[in-house]
């Protein structure tokens, strides 16, 4: 029953974590620790009936506790593959920690010299006659002594009798320890152990064993054998990179301050994907050749994934793409996207410490941005938007329960005529429809507040628009006074797609998605609506050549601007002023698009019973 009575005569309960468990019970007992290899726990007394009516309810602790970590492993998508530059760098790694604490013991000695002396002393003032193979009186001043060498070469003769015959057999469970270890060093530990890859890496790091074994034995003999400098400190992380670790940075970057949670989801993918090929690598020891094979492995990965490909790692999913060469790849901007996410993190680490000042860093991935067209995504030519419009979405108020409300008219609305991002239109209260004093004019304030989930993509987001006259014409302004009469000045004007309704705007753009193709009919995958935004850009154009004055009015920062092109909405009004400002919107104009059957309501918009469509 596992128990033990410690040296006080109190009886306590152990079991021993299996290895590839180790560190998730760590996380669900909460122990402020990277993992734990036993779990004890004291019976409370001293009397052994007592203490074996006590035990089961303790073990049965520990098995909801370890069932609670295999469901936590169960988590994380089963690793399956390992690139052979992945298992040379484990193996490598593996061979050098050995011959890098051989070189620790030879140098600083085994420290149990003094411990020894002691004891032979002891025996000696009691007259006690004892035998040993080796001198018995001193302690050197460095080094090994003679008792220290002779059990080391007793345990090294009965390592390489047990690890040489079943390297030869290409037996590798003789390690199956060690290799528990190394797969925790390097974040693998839910690496299959009935996958190919798994064989593979066990026989690299058997074989790996048995050399570093035989070169051991070659230092023993007086033969200069060297420790490889790449992997002469921390298993897996070499010793002239230290720091913090990739995964150190993300989690790093994830608690500075809230965070949408999109971004989080898109940038940990990112991160993970790069982890899955190389390893979590410190910061430091992250090179050009490691961001250009990440490059170029996202290059292979499969455009649509589904089943078991929704969460296989970057290398799964470049094997999958390798066994079916023709299947559409990711786009370039995608892959782009992807390298910026483990970028932004590296340069977080970097700007907080996590690479040492007296390590040398430079950016690994600058200048690796994958050349192609930089967005797939198409404006709307007057024929497709006014097919858009012309829906019984728009013309009948039939909105699908998927559309939410009146989010499913007026969000596409507000997109052609205002320009912004579907999340800055789904965070908009009543408070940010605002009329200017001056001028009587109405103004729509896009402006970033985390604690209440308001975001915008950059500091340039935060900005001030002008209404468009279609917009007051179709009676937003309407819309948003029964807002502000049902819930208040602070009421969000769109309540499903809010901040503060976990999955809602999500579940909104997938709907519109499905929409767009199966109801509208538009076939074109370039035609999203992001394109609304793209059609305001270009009718921004058409409308001044000011194109400071356009990216205010956009929140764009595009790349090369000066920060002094920057603006927010309070430098916006009094750079241009309001009526500069409403004049340049009034002359944003669709030639060809009609919308006088448009008739979205000012209160609650019916809905049709259909779930999607």
């Amino acid at each position: 029953m596992g128990i033990i009575k410690d040296r006080h005569g109190t009886y306590y309960v152990q079991r021993k974590v299996p290895g590839r468990l180790q560190e998730a019970v760590a996380r669900v007992i909460d122990a402020g620790e990277t993992r734990r290899v036993f779990l004890k726990k004291s019976l409370g007394t001293k009397n052994l009936k007592e203490a074996k009516a006590a035990a089961p309810h303790v073990l049965a602790d520990f098995g909801r506790i370890i069932g609670q970590a295999e469901a936590l492993l169960k988590e994380q998508p089963v690793v399956t593959v390992l690139s052979d530059a992945q298992i040379k760098r484990m193996a490598e790694s593996y061979y050098g920690t050995m011959l890098a604490e051989d070189e620790e013991e030879r140098r600083e000695g085994t420290s149990s010299e003094p411990l020894f002396q002691s004891i032979a002393e002891q025996l000696n003032a009691a007259g006690i006659e004892y035998r040993t193979p080796w001198t018995v009186g001193t302690v050197p001043e460095a080094g090994l002594s003679d008792r220290e060498i002779y059990k080391r070469t007793d345990t090294l003769e009965f390592d390489l009798a047990l690890s040489s015959p079943a390297l030869a057999r290409g037996d590798y469970t003789v390690i199956r320890e060690e290799l528990d270890e190394l797969l925790f060093a390097f974040q693998l530990s839910h690496l299959d152990r009935k996958s190919a890859a798994y064989r593979k890496l066990s026989m690299a790091v058997l074989t790996a064993h048995v050399r570093g074994l035989k070169d051991i034995e070659r230092r023993n003999a007086g033969e200069p054998i060297e420790t490889p400098q790449s992997t002469s400190g921390l298993l897996g992380i070499p010793a002239s990179h230290k720091g913090g670790t990739l995964r150190e940075a993300l989690e790093g970057w994830k608690k500075e301050r809230d965070r949408p949670e999109d971004g989080v989801h898109e940038y940990t993918r990112a991160v993970e994907m790069f982890i899955d090929l190389h390893g979590n690598l410190a910061i430091s020891a992250i090179k050009r050749s490691h961001a250009s094979q990440f490059r170029e492995a996202l290059r292979q990965v499969p455009k649509t994934r589904k089943g078991p490909l929704l969460k296989a790692g970057l290398l799964e999913l470049r094997q999958w793409s390798q066994e079916h060469p023709s299947a559409p790849k990711v786009s370039p901007a995608t892959v782009n996207k992807q390298q910026g996410a483990v970028q932004a993190i590296i340069s977080w680490g970097f700007r907080n410490g996590l690479v040492p000042d007296e390590v040398p860093w430079a950016d690994p991935f600058k200048d690796m941005r994958v050349e192609g067209e930089q967005s797939t995504r198409d404006a709307f030519d007057p024929h497709g938007l006014q097919a858009v419009f012309d829906a019984p979405l728009f013309t009948e108020q039939k909105v699908p329960a998927g559309g939410k409300g009146p989010a499913a008219v007026w969000l596409p609305l507000l997109a052609v005529f205002m320009g912004g991002r579907q999340g800055e239109f789904a965070a908009l209260r009543v408070s940010d429809i605002r009329i200017d004093d001056e001028t009587s004019i109405p103004l729509m304030w896009i402006v970033r507040d985390t604690a209440a989930g308001k975001r915008v993509k950059t500091d340039a987001g935060e900005r001030v628009v002008p209404l468009h006259p279609q917009m007051i014409q179709l009676g937003f302004l309407d819309y948003v006074a029964r807002r502000k009469a049902e819930d208040g000045d602070k009421a969000w004007l769109f309540p499903p797609v809010a901040p503060d309704q976990r999955g809602g705007r999500k579940a909104w753009a997938k709907w519109w998605g499905r929409y767009l193709r199966d109801y509208i009919g538009v076939e074109d995958r370039n035609l999203v609506f992001h394109s609304f935004r793209h059609g305001f850009q270009d009718a921004l154009r058409r409308a001044t050549p000011d194109e400071e004055l356009r990216d205010a009015l956009a929140g764009r920062s595009a790349a090369g601007k000066s920060v002094s092109r920057q603006y927010g909405a309070k430098q916006m009004l009094q750079r241009w002023g309001v009526q500069k400002l409403h004049e340049t919107i009034c002359n944003v104009s669709f030639p060809g698009l009609d919308l006088s059957r448009v008739q979205p309501s000012v209160s609650t918009v019916r809905t049709r019973g259909k779930k999607e469509n």
